[in-house]
């Protein structure tokens, strides 16, 4: 399955629209430009078995990595470690060092007087049960650590809701592994803006110059409407080195615009977007 990756969101409030799913979008779009390849984005609910199943389902198609965000707290809607528990038919049980990070943390909130005294209620013990086998994540910002669990090849790590707390740990603890296991695969992308052709003409324009640049990802996105037609087209591809990726979208750009400007339609270049 190579550099493939899956992430499960979960939270009522991201199905009922209370909530927007920036963690998703924020996810999808540092992974790629570490060199992976998101195939798949699940939301299910705050339920131990739609979780489960989830879960079973993804590991199933054995991507590399699968994320999953939210539902890692201390109140009782909080069920992710539950459900991949029962995915893994594991128990849950207090991990020690996660007991430690947590208590650590409370300590902390004590002597900056944002608590009283260091009380671990069982809500709070709540936040160190992780199913057997886990290893927990510090958690820079917040109070819960992440966990990181290997199934056969596949590493599922959960993180936070919060995305302040989901993107430190990330960065703190997920993206060294992900650039371990991408190695020197680079990401680069670039856009341009196609003014005076319908994305109707521009398709098969596209067509043939993703023919042509096998390497290169070209997709249109419309910024108005057709009776004057402004296009951002974008470009992106994978490569061992920065030097080869940037050649094969110059290259591909090279192609569309001079096809663009013989059907009547206008080029002009947006700032390159690069991630490495």
């Amino acid at each position: 399955m190579g550099k493939q990756i899956e992430i499960i969101c979960v939270g009522n409030e991201l199905l009922i629209g209370k909530i927007l799913n920036t963690n998703a979008n924020w996810l999808a779009k540092r992974a790629t430009s570490l060199g992976m390849t998101v195939k798949r984005v699940t939301v299910v609910s705050d339920d131990v078995a739609e979780i489960a199943t989830a879960t079973r389902e993804s590991l199933k198609r054995k991507p590399k990595l699968i994320i999953t965000t939210g539902g890692l707290g201390p109140t009782f809607d909080d069920k992710t470690l539950e459900g991949i528990a029962k995915a893994l038919n594991r128990k849950l049980e207090v991990n020690q060092k996660a007991f430690g990070m947590v208590r650590k943390k409370y300590e902390t909130y004590a002597k900056e007087g944002k608590i009283e005294k260091v009380e671990l209620t069982p809500p709070r013990v709540k936040m160190a049960k992780l199913p057997e086998g886990s290893k927990p994540l510090p958690n820079p910002v917040g109070t819960a650590p992440g966990v990181n669990i290997k199934v056969g090849g596949t590493l599922l790590v959960a993180l936070p809701g919060v995305p302040s707390e989901m993107e430190a740990i990330f960065e703190e603890s997920v993206a060294p592994l992900i650039k371990k296991e991408a190695g020197a695969t680079v990401f680069f992308e670039r856009s341009v803006f196609a003014d005076g052709i319908m994305e109707s003409a521009l398709a098969p324009l596209i067509d043939r110059v993703m023919r042509d640049n096998s390497y290169v990802y070209i997709k249109s996105h419309p910024k108005s409407q057709e009776k004057k037609p402004h296009l951002e087209v974008h470009f992106s591809t994978t490569a061992n080195s920065h030097e080869t990726a940037r050649k094969r979208v110059d290259g591909a750009v090279a192609q569309l615009s001079r096809l663009i400007e013989e059907n009547g339609g206008t080029i002009r270049p947006q700032d390159d977007k690069q991630e490495c």
